[in-house]
């Protein structure tokens, strides 16, 4: 029987500029349970790494700040953590590959340094210690030559070598949840089919507990992950099991993305595309979010924001319209 591991109940995190309030996360509830590995999906702009950074209180205060929700690992309420209490979460129990591997690392430190630093603090080993398993780290995440790594800088790697980095370090102290960010972003298509089935075999040795994988590569959604949120501004519009999105999707955005997706064995004259953009966070629409690119709005889509219903077993849609994928499209 698996376990509950997060648990996010109804999460806002705005950022207050000059020009007006963003609402970045506007409501969000979700769950993870041990094992799974969830992907995150959405456009530009839909909130998706700011959740990932909310979970783990690292959005910057100033503008942004956690405004209403929790966010519950494993029983415990973290945002009524200490910065302390967080600090000794973040690396531990929680670890995250940012999406910018080469403005992620501190170019004025060693690799050694970085990966060590995180287990001196978590595990309390010695330096030497902490060496040698950087070592066994590297190694396990592909590295050529890690002795040699380990006293190079960031500037000195590869893009694909420095996301190996990330993936050492964020692993180093076995993380109860890893929060991959969007982890092949700028890599070529060989490193990332190489960083997707490392995270995979990782997962499967034991390494990892459970992943919140936020992309918008639909693609990896579907070779990597167990479940599937669908996010645009800033809210889930729906989430439920790999099969359930990709088979019966139900809410207008989600078959628009899944329209948007090339594949080889459809044949496609011209890939459909979503009119429009992803709101302005300052000027959200009031209703529910989408309306102004969905083709089914109409009463009361421009007034009432929609709540999640079940529509299946574990499969839950916020829409007015509960349309099954072969009745329209968006």
């Amino acid at each position: 029987m698996t376990s509950r591991l997060l648990t996010v109940k109804n999460l806002k995190t705005y950022f207050f500029t000059e020009r007006g309030t963003v609402r970045a996360i506007d409501g969000v509830s979700f769950a993870i349970d041990e094992g799974e590995t969830v992907g995150l999906v959405g456009e530009t702009g839909c909130g998706k790494s700011v959740f990932g950074l909310s979970i783990l209180r690292l959005v910057p205060d100033p503008p942004g700040r956690i405004v209403e929700g929790e966010v519950i690992l494993e029983g415990e309420d973290l945002q009524r953590k200490t910065e302390d209490e967080m600090r000794m979460i973040r690396g531990g129990r929680i670890a995250m590959i940012f999406q910018e591997p080469s403005t992620s690392l501190n170019p004025v430190f060693t690799v050694g340094d970085q990966i060590c630093e995180s287990m001196m603090l978590h595990q309390g080993l010695s330096r030497h210690e902490a060496n040698e398993k950087a070592i066994n780290m590297l190694k396990l995440v592909g590295m050529p030559d890690p002795e040699a790594t380990l006293g190079k800088y960031p500037h000195e790697l590869s893009g694909g070598m420095q996301q190996r980095v990330m993936i050492a370090m964020a692993l180093s102290c076995k993380p109860r949840l890893l929060i991959a960010d969007e982890p092949t972003t700028s890599l070529d298509v060989t490193i990332q089919a190489q960083i997707l089935e490392l995270l995979v075999n990782l997962k499967k040795e034991d390494a990892i507990k459970s992943i919140l994988l936020i992309t918008h590569d639909l693609g990896v959604v579907a070779e990597m992950c167990n479940k599937v949120a669908v996010m645009y501004a800033g809210r889930i519009v729906e989430y439920g099991s790999i099969d359930s999105i990709f088979e019966r999707p139900v809410h207008p955005y989600t078959l628009g993305l899944l329209e948007t997706v090339a594949t080889i064995t459809e044949d496609k004259p011209t890939l459909r595309v979503i009119p429009g953009f992803v709101p302005d966070g300052i000027r959200v629409p009031s209703g529910c979010g989408f309306h102004p690119r969905c083709s089914l709005q109409a009463d009361p889509c421009s007034k009432l924001a929609p709540e999640l219903k079940e529509v299946e077993p574990s499969h839950y849609v916020a829409c007015h319209h509960l349309t099954k994928k072969e009745d329209t499209g968006p």
